[in-house]
């Protein structure tokens, strides 16, 4: 099985969890640590909507508390393949740095391999101000 099958698999897991009764979009995904281990995180949504937060960002913090120090690859899934937000591409710059990020949809089509870069081609970092 593949990363990116693997990945997705995992992240398809991960929707099923999410808490989304405002939007009702849920979303999934999963995220490779260097030691191999993978984390889930899904969408969580708050009535006070500043304080829902997104699956990339729920996974992401997930490996980085379980002391994880290297994240390789993070698989997203949406029902129409949505990509990640801002916040969590920003997100994915500082904790994860150039990764391949691979993007699903529950309708089964084709997974979109994207890189970090590609989401987020002139990221905000202090290293330039």
């Amino acid at each position: 099985m593949t990363e990116q099958t693997r990945l997705v698999e995992q992240a398809l897991a991960a929707q099923a969890q999410a808490r989304a009764p405002y939007s009702h979009y849920p979303v999934g995904a999963a995220v490779l640590t260097g030691s191999g281990r993978i984390f889930h995180g899904c969408n969580v949504e708050s009535g006070a909507y500043g304080t829902s937060i997104c699956a990339e960002r729920v996974a992401i913090f997930a490996a980085l508390a379980a002391g994880e120090k290297e994240l390789s690859a993070l698989a997203v899934i949406t029902r129409d393949g949505g990509t990640p937000c801002g916040a969590c591409r920003q997100v994915i710059y500082e904790q994860c740095g150039e990764i391949s990020i691979y993007i699903a949809s529950n309708d089964g089509g084709p997974v979109q391999a994207v890189t970090t870069a590609d989401l987020l081609p002139k990221p905000f970092t202090f290293h330039d101000h």
